[in-house]
């Protein structure tokens, strides 16, 4: 893989196209008693994707599993669309191009496992958690600093935002106190 490209492929990005189990959770399944299924967020994660979408920036999640858990959080950080239940990831990375208008060399795709390594060849800017599958990382033109679940998101978006020259500006209000 070519590194010198890394900082216009960031540049151009528009959209974080993000994988739930394993990227915004530490991809362990929880059922409850009751058949609920429990998923843990990092709230770091949030406030990241709070600070891409002040920027002017959008994201979409795409999901082999279905779960209101994941409605739940990305309606509470404005994330749309949202597609869930989807075993054809590079069908439903189709769709969200087509529902957002936006071109794949926009997207910044971040995964974990085999079934995200076809997005993450296709994408802008394919990026793998830190424990993310040998196959994944190696395709990956950047890999987070911490695992899935562990504020990978976040991480990512510092990075972005860095690259793209607008972190300082979206942090002012919490630094310059």
């Amino acid at each position: 893989m070519q590194t010198s490209d890394i900082p216009a492929r960031a540049a151009a990005i528009e959209l974080l196209l993000l994988d739930v189990d394993g990227v915004l959770t530490d991809g362990r399944v929880v059922y409850a008693d009751d058949g609920r299924e429990l998923k843990f967020f990092h709230v770091r994660d949030g406030s990241g994707l709070k600070l891409w979408r002040a920027a002017g920036k959008r994201a979409a999640i795409v999901s082999g599993r279905d779960s209101r858990a994941v409605e739940r959080r990305a309606a509470e950080l404005g994330i749309a669309p949202v597609l869930q239940g989807r075993d054809d990831k590079l069908r439903a990375f189709d769709e969200v191009l087509a529902l957002t208008g936006v071109a794949p060399e926009q997207v910044c795709a971040i995964g974990d496992d085999l079934p995200d390594v076809p997005v993450l060849r296709r994408c802008g800017l394919a990026v793998a958690v830190a424990d993310a599958c040998p196959e994944a990382r190696a395709v990956a033109h950047y890999v987070t600093a911490v695992p899935g679940g562990h504020g990978a998101v976040r991480d990512l978006i510092e990075w972005l935002l860095k690259v793209q020259g607008r972190w300082a500006e979206l942090t002012t209000r919490y630094t310059n106190t």
